[in-house]
């Protein structure tokens, strides 16, 4: 098997990587294995950023930090990488796209060992980010050439006017990717931007740099000219000014409070932004429902990811007729949610990322309960499993004035509240800044559907709590509201990274007077001409 090119895997991917497996042992990373990891960053600095893993608590890696010259320098390469990166084919782009599928699937357990170790996730949310990878490639690589080919257009005189319609790249786009889904929310931005024949410049969230560079080198090794695809390493606070001012289209996921600083800085210099923020998710589930299936589903829409997914389910509204035995049915399954840390399959639920977050939910949780919320399920720190481990938490008895009931918790708590009519449970479930996602359980189809299309949020899923939209990649997925700009999947997932271009030619005649007339007696033959058209049906 080849090894990657220039600044990558210098050998065999499996003898690369072989050194992470063994870090399950020694706890720490061999030290060549990170000086190859970090090779294509784009460093002068001495200074480096620590990588805990989530798994103990300790050192995983030191990794060179980037400065603000160093992003300037990264995007000078990227833009003259650009240039020739656009000119190759889409069908080029394609196959290097279908390679990364290929590639990925292929060693799929070195990413998961290594997403897992950067995260402390269960190996099945892992996973999920390696499907979605393959199902976006493999999306964008065979929909580029519909979306990218020059379309025409009749002109307001037809044959006389010609208009072609034609997609240009923005140049390079930047990316800020969240620690959350470190190999989704990295790859999944990047491949249609790539297709669109963009370059990009990614930011990785410092807690999961190993994992990004990981995989930008495996899609190096897939076609991607190292230039035309490029990660810097440092704290958003520290580089995200330099890298707004360097992009010509932004791409961040991450909380609604940064997200609305970056727009705002996008919009003085006048550059596109697609962002995916915040949410407070609501879940409907009414009385006629299949109490089994719906704690299942509700399980996996609510704790999947230890909580810290931007689309899973914060609240939990349980029609009055089932809340008698939805309640303890649920109650009872969360209490027997498997979890565990480490490298491996087995897990349902994995670790929170860090020291810090594991208090902001602590903090969030002794807050609902100081004031009365009452606790069903869960509620409590794990140190026994892993330092950032929280239990899988059910409230009841939240109330309004509580900072859980409105602000995005980012973890492993729900809060339950009772209804009596769909419309006081769409009622509740739109009354949030956000608008992110949100779900219905219902066997009545058609009441479900009803229910569905007057919440106001960017996707809706029935009788599932996120997977189905989220993996519609040919449907576009975002928030309304505070949830973000843009969508990213569909149609719009690609085009966002393109700019419009007319071109209209003029081929024969003109706009001015023409045969000898007057302005007069012209000015009344193409008024005369435009009547015609909307007499004939033309648009």
């Amino acid at each position: 098997m080849e090894g990657y090119a220039g600044n990558s895997f210098g050998g065999d991917l499996e003898d690369a990587v072989a050194p992470v497996k063994a870090a399950v042992v020694d706890q720490v990373l061999d030290p060549e294995l990170i000086a190859e990891l970090t090779a294509s960053l784009q460093t002068s600095s001495r200074r480096t950023i620590d990588v805990i893993t989530p798994v103990n608590g300790q050192l995983l890696a030191s990794v060179p930090e980037s400065t603000r010259e160093d992003v300037v320098d990264a995007f000078a390469a990227a833009r003259l990488a650009q240039r020739s990166w656009a000119g190759t084919s889409i069908g080029e782009r394609k196959a290097v796209m279908l390679r990364l599928h290929d590639l990925l699937l292929a060693h799929r357990d070195e990413i998961l060992d290594l997403a897992q170790w950067e995260t402390g996730k269960a190996r099945r949310d892992a996973l999920e980010e390696v499907l979605d990878v393959c199902i976006n490639a493999r999306h964008y690589a065979r929909d580029a050439q519909r979306l990218l080919k020059p379309r025409r257009h009749r002109g307001a005189f037809p044959l006389i006017v010609g208009v072609e319609e034609r997609r240009l790249p923005k140049g390079v786009v930047g990316i800020i990717a969240p620690w959350n889904y470190p190999i989704t929310l990295a790859a999944s931005d990047a491949i249609p931007a790539l297709m669109a024949g963009n370059t990009v410049v990614l930011k990785p969230d410092s807690q999961t740099l190993l994992t990004a560079l990981w995989l930008t080198g495996l899609m190096h090794r897939a076609g991607i000219p190292e230039d035309a695809l490029q990660v810097v390493a440092g704290s958003g606070s520290t580089l995200g000014k330099t890298i707004v001012g360097e992009s010509d289209y932004l791409m961040f996921t991450g909380s609604t409070r940064v997200g609305s600083i970056l727009a705002a800085q996008c919009g003085e210099r006048l550059i596109g932004c697609s962002m995916e923020l915040g949410g407070k998710n609501a879940m409907i589930v009414t009385e006629d429902i299949d109490i089994e299936k719906a704690v299942d589903i509700v399980v996996r829409g609510c704790f999947a990811n230890a909580g810290q997914l931007c689309v899973s389910m914060e609240r939990l509204y349980v029609q009055r007729d089932v809340w008698d035995r939805f309640v303890p049915a649920l109650t009872a399954r969360v209490e027997q949610l498997h979890l565990a840390v480490g490298v491996g399959w087995g897990a349902e639920v994995g670790s929170l990322i860090s020291a810090e977050h594991l208090a902001n939910v602590e903090n969030y949780l002794a807050d609902a309960v100081s004031q009365g919320a009452t606790v069903l399920a869960g509620g409590k720190p794990r140190p026994d499993l892993g330092p950032f481990v929280y239990e899988p938490t059910v409230l009841t008895d939240v109330t309004e004035d509580m900072a859980l009931c409105r602000e995005e918790t980012f973890g492993p708590v729900v809060s339950l509240y009772p209804y009596d009519e769909d419309e006081a449970a769409i009622d509740a479930a739109n009354d949030t800044v956000y608008g992110l996602n949100a779900a219905v359980l219902c066997r009545n189809k058609s009441r479900a559907k009803q229910i569905a299309v007057q919440l106001r949020a960017g996707t809706v899923n029935i009788n599932e709590g996120y997977a189905a939209s989220w993996g519609a990649t040919r449907a576009p997925m975002g928030g309304m509201g505070d949830s973000g700009l843009g969508r990213r999947h569909g149609d719009e997932g690609l085009l966002k990274y393109t700019e419009v271009q007319t071109v209209a030619v003029q081929r024969a005649l003109g706009y001015g007077p023409q045969f000898g007339l007057s302005d007069q007696r012209w000015g009344e033959v193409l008024s005369s001409v435009v009547g015609l058209f909307k007499r004939v049906g033309m648009k």
